[in-house]
């Protein structure tokens, strides 16, 4: 057997063993070090899109609304390659949760995360930390203070509240107006009820009776607070004539509400978002109309546009994706039943 040189061993690439001379060994490590790392990676150089992992945390996860969001967030993620991870609270008043979540996420070094604010306050700091990271931010659904993040994805909802409020206005004509708000802190719907009590001050023969009480995060917190202020009024007695909620939750329990005093049908309500018990109330005429989200398309577009920012697209700051009234004229048409019945099979598999 030949003997080795100096008897200095070194490896060949990607692990094959190998003997160098000494006076070469600096040279060749070198070398092996950058042969070695691009063994190693699994994984475009370029982050490109067939391993870009993208984080979207929602502010619920029970509610139909954020099943129509995840997917057209899922829709996006087939079209342009990309993985997206789905995870939020369990109920939609856990800000400390949606803070962990987020924290979470860029601890674990992910592409982007597309966010729902739960408070448009107590998430500024935790996703000024994310860009800080070099983890872009869009935003959707709920606007966040301050404007440190890529995108703002969401309906117009001080026009969608306007459109509410002109729908209630046409229905009662005149009479005692009821706002029953979603809770402090959630941007989306503040603009809702903002918009929503601007229309109505433009019809001086309507008066809102009450525009200071919350209904809370789940449909149970909604319901008891609709049925204090309702027998608070005098509901019952003739002392409301129109009723308008600002998200699902809120619309639901105050349909429980009514329908529990025998209200239903009889003061007029407007809601906002939709469910399959919603619709339903809209066709049976317990609900006079309700102002839906696109939701899909909210989905889709926060995930598309994340993407084309970090592949180093020009994007909007802010998106409009839009809003309809479904009444029972045309709840059954073509482009309401898009909006209500949407085809979440085809994405999540129910």
């Amino acid at each position: 057997m030949k003997k080795q040189e100096d008897g200095k061993t070194g490896s060949g690439v990607c692990g094959s063993p190998k003997t160098f001379p000494s006076s070469r060994l600096p040279v060749i490590f070198l070398l092996l070090v950058l042969v070695l790392s691009s063994c190693k990676r699994s994984e475009p150089a370029d982050g490109g899109a067939a391993t870009l992992r993208i984080a979207m945390v929602p502010k619920g996860t029970t509610h139909e609304f954020w099943k129509s969001v995840h997917a057209g967030a899922v829709k996006a993620s087939r079209e342009f390659g990309v993985e997206v991870v789905w995870k939020g609270p369990l109920r939609e008043d856990d800000l400390s949760d949606q803070i962990d979540i987020v924290q979470s996420f860029v601890a674990q070094g992910v592409g982007g995360i597309a966010l729902a604010p739960l408070s448009d306050k107590g998430l500024v700091g935790t996703v000024k930390a994310a860009t800080d990271s070099r983890v872009p931010v869009v935003v959707f659904d709920s606007d966040l203070a301050g404007g440190n993040y890529v995108s703002f994805v969401a309906t117009d909802n001080v026009a969608a509240g306007r459109v509410a409020g002109e729908a209630l206005a046409k229905a009662i004509g005149k009479g005692n107006v009821v706002l029953l708000r979603y809770q402090e802190g959630s941007a989306s719907t503040a603009n809702r009820e903002k918009g929503f009590l601007d229309a109505i001050a433009a019809h001086p023969e309507l008066k809102v009776v009450s525009a200071s009480q919350y209904g809370g995060a789940t449909t149970e917190t909604a319901e008891k607070a609709s049925e204090n202020l309702l027998a608070s009024l005098g509901a019952a007695g003739g002392g409301v004539q129109g009723v308008f909620a600002p998200n699902e939750s809120t619309t639901f329990g105050m349909l429980r509400a009514l329908r529990q005093a025998g209200l239903a049908g009889k003061v007029h309500f407007v809601g906002f978002d939709a469910s399959d018990k919603l619709v339903e109330a809209v066709r049976a005429g317990d609900i006079d109309g309700l102002v839906v989200q696109r939701p899909f398309e909210m989905g889709y577009l926060a995930i598309k546009t994340l993407v084309g920012s970090i592949r180093g697209q020009a994007v909007e700051k802010r998106i409009d994706t839009g809003s309809m009234l479904v009444t029972k004229a045309n709840v059954d048409t073509p482009d309401a039943q898009a909006l209500v019945k949407p085809d979440l099979k085809t994405w999540l598999g129910e």
